[in-house]
């Protein structure tokens, strides 16, 4: 078996693997880092995603906002040094609700927000004249905080909304982008600064005296080599748990399975410049009597008729002449089994544009005839408290950057960036310890998990 020498290697070259290499070779100039991959970089989930962000987490302490606003700062000074390249824009988050109750809730949240650092509250009643919306394209001149609307307000400004529609909370430091140009760009410019990229599977670490020692490749014709290096990071996406098993590490993550579906929404009932679309309430789907007397004749379709989870959401996607709307719903949210290829799901279409349509009411046009849908997704590897894990591992040497729910586009680039101070020694940001692995064994932690609540993940 061949061997080779690296400073350090990195398992997985999705955004987190590849943001962590960026970071050590162009920030922390490592010399040889080495990235590898079975398949394709970004490819296997990375470019599945919404491709959407936000500083929007409101929780017990700000530091998930501490993170989040520091990712998009690197995000925009990387749009503006590859002339928007990334294609981030600033179209924000509306979240809506037809429930009464929860505009009170919404004024708390955003209110406790903006005191973690997200930025101000605004509230808007009447016609709204005061309201700015977001703009198209750019980040220039964008507003930060949030919006609260209500009554009238909502339907000058979003008139395709649904007419039961009670409040919308308009987030600003929000949007999207693309999440298989950042991925290129960041890769790009750590290949430039000496990263490698090997093809190939680690089926192997070998530790001496409880210290990485060397990692061992399997090569896609199946032949084996080894790299001996003192750092090792666990960047596996879907796979963390499985690798972390190689160091003899249980890592406390469990994935679900969410899904995606876009389609040609050529009838324009969604705006092309909307922000990122999502509803806030339970969903009970829209079927007409007879259809609903056909679908609780069979088990496997009685479910469709039962009350189903909020959080339906979905933006337009691309430019120029594209008439793409995403819809993404997780509406099943039990623990898998990564698997690949995606077990199938033939009703997902239906449930998500049907779920959405009670926001939107408009997309209704589309029940009897969908255009040919698109469907794809990867899984989203969790903490029961839905924050990552950056930092060291048990195993000297050992360290990872995973557990990144469905938000690792957004937070890549922060979540690279503190990776890279932990490998390197240097200053670590004040947020450091609420992403350690080793936060488990605080009790006075483990307390306050049994007190949160949501997390405000999709």
């Amino acid at each position: 078996m061949s061997k080779h020498t690296a400073e350090v290697v990195i398992c997985g070259a999705g955004i987190a693997g590849v943001a962590a290499a960026y970071h050590l070779a162009v920030k922390r100039g490592l010399k040889n880092v080495v990235l590898v991959e079975q398949g394709d970089p970004l490819s296997l989930t990375s470019d599945k995603s919404s491709e959407a962000y936000r500083n929007w987490w409101p929780g017990p302490d700000g530091q998930m906002i501490a993170l989040m606003n520091r990712s998009i700062e690197l995000m925009e000074g990387l749009a503006r040094a590859s002339a928007n390249r990334i294609n981030l824009n600033r179209r924000g988050y509306l979240f809506a609700t037809a429930e009464e109750n929860k505009i009170s809730l919404l004024a708390q949240s955003a209110e406790q927000a903006a005191h973690q650092g997200a930025g101000a509250l605004r509230v808007h009643t009447g016609q709204a004249t005061t309201y700015r919306p977001s703009l198209p394209e750019g980040l220039e001149g964008a507003l930060d905080g949030a919006d609260l609307l209500t009554g009238a307000a909502i339907h000058r400004h979003f008139p395709y909304l649904s007419p039961r529609t009670k409040a919308v909370l308009h987030v600003r430091r929000a949007g999207w982008l693309s999440a298989q140009q950042l991925g290129m760009y960041l890769l790009e410019q750590a290949r430039e600064h000496g990263a490698r990229l090997v093809r190939g599977q680690v089926v192997g670490v070998e530790t001496a005296g409880g210290a990485v020692r060397e990692v061992h490749i399997r090569q896609t014709d199946g032949s084996l080599f080894a790299i001996q290096t003192p750092v090792f990071v666990n960047a596996a996406g879907p796979f963390q748990h499985a690798v972390g098993r190689l160091l003899g590490v249980e890592l406390p993550v469990f994935a679900e399975l969410h899904r995606k579906m876009s389609f040609s929404e050529a009838l324009g009932v969604v705006p092309r410049e909307a922000p990122m679309l999502i509803w806030m309430d339970e969903v009970e789907l829209p079927f007409s009597p007879e259809e609903r007397e056909m679908l609780a004749q069979e088990e496997s379709t009685r479910w469709l008729l039962g009350q189903l989870p909020s959080g339906v959401h979905g933006r337009p996607d691309g430019h120029g002449a594209s008439t793409t709307l995403i819809v993404l719903y997780n509406y099943h949210t039990q623990p898998v089994e990564p698997t690949f290829p995606l077990p199938p799901e033939p009703h997902y279409p239906e449930v998500a544009l049907r779920g959405f349509s009670l926001m939107v009411p408009g997309l209704r046009q589309y029940f009897d005839k969908l255009p040919k849908p698109w469907v794809d997704g990867g899984y989203y590897l969790k903490t029961q408290e839905n924050r990552p894990l950056i930092g060291p591992l048990p195993v000297k040497g050992a360290y990872i950057i995973g557990a990144l729910s469905g938000f690792g586009v957004m937070a890549a680039c922060a979540a690279g960036e503190l990776l890279a101070a932990h490998v390197t020694g240097a200053a670590l940001p004040g947020y450091a310890p609420a992403f350690l692995l080793s936060r488990y064994q605080d009790p006075v932690y483990q307390q306050q998990l049994r007190d949160w609540g949501d997390t405000s993940q999709l």
